[in-house]
C-alpha cells in the first residue's frame, strides 16, 4: 500500500529535510507551513499520517489537531522542541498519538512513522483468539476494529484502541505504565507515565459513564491500570 504523509511545520528547512527522509522510504509526502494549509490538504487528499509542529502562524498545531480529530483518527505525531514540554502534553491531550523531539535524526523519525502506520493499518500485534470481547456495556470487535458502548459506536484512535484491547483481553490484570507503553508502542519505555495517563484519560472520557469516577478502567495506586473484572 502507498502511504500519503502530511508534514506541517513553519520551518521550511525542517520540512524539506523530513520530505527527503520520507521520500527515500517511498512515501508520498505533502507539505504545509501552518495549520490552515494542513487542514485544506487533509480535506482534499487521503492522508494516512500527519507530522505536526506546534508553534506556527495563522493556525498553530494544537488548533489544527483539534480540528482534525473532529472527523479523523489518522495518526498524528507532534514535532516539538525540547522546550515545548507543556505544549507536547497539551498535544497529546487534544488527540495526538505520539511526539518526536527536535532535533531528531532520520532513523528515529522513519522508525516512528513506520511504527505509527503499522498500528494504524493493523492496530497492533496483540493476538485475540475471539473476534469479540465484551465487558458490561463495552464491546470490541477485533475483526472489524469497532468499539461500541451501550451498542453505540465509539471512535478511538489506534493507540486508544490497542490500550483498551490489551486491558480487556487481560481483565483484572494490572499493567504498569511502562508495560502498557512497551506493548502498545512496541518500544522501550522511558518516562512515559504522563503519556499513558493522557491516553487513559481519553479512553475514560469515551467509555465511562462518569470519567471522573471510572467503574471500568481502574487506577491501582503506585502500580498502574486494569479493567475491572466483572465476570
Amino acid at each position: 500500500m502507498d502511504y500519503n504523509i502530511l508534514v506541517c511545520d513553519d520551518e521550511k528547512d525542517i520540512v524539506s529535510a523530513i520530505k527527503i527522509y520520507l521520500e527515500a522510504e517511498k512515501y508520498k509526502v505533502y507539505v504545509a507551513y501552518n495549520g490552515l494549509e494542513a487542514l485544506k490538504i487533509i480535506e482534499s487528499v487521503p492522508i494516512h499520517l500527519v507530522l505536526m509542529d506546534i508553534m506556527m502562524p495563522k493556525m498553530d498545531g494544537i488548533s489544527a489537531i483539534l480540528k482534525i480529530r473532529e472527523e479523523n483518527n489518522i495518526p498524528i505525531i507532534i514535532l516539538s522542541a525540547k522546550s515545548e514540554v507543556t505544549d507536547k502534553i497539551i498535544g497529546l491531550n487534544v488527540g495526538a498519538d505520539d511526539y518526536i523531539t527536535k532535533p531528531f535524526n532520520a532513523i528515529e523519525l522513519v522508525a516512528r512513522v513506520k511504527s505509527c502506520l503499522r498500528r494504524y493499518v493493523s492496530l497492533g500485534s496483540v493476538v485475540v483468539e475471539q473476534e469479540e470481547i465484551s465487558l458490561g456495556r463495552v464491546c470490541i470487535n477485533d475483526s472489524s476494529k469497532e468499539v461500541t458502548v451501550d451498542d453505540e459506536p465509539v471512535s478511538l484512535t489506534p493507540y486508544e484502541y490497542k490500550i483498551l484491547l490489551l486491558l480487556m483481553k487481560n481483565k483484572g490484570k494490572v499493567f504498569s505504565s511502562n508495560e502498557i507503553y512497551e506493548q502498545v508502542w512496541e518500544e522501550e519505555a522511558h518516562d512515559v507515565k504522563k503519556v499513558i495517563s493522557v491516553h487513559i484519560s481519553h479512553l475514560r472520557d469515551k467509555i465511562e459513564i462518569n470519567p471522573r469516577k471510572p467503574d471500568l478502567i481502574k487506577s491501582v495506586y503506585g502500580m498502574g491500570y486494569k479493567i475491572e473484572d466483572r465476570g
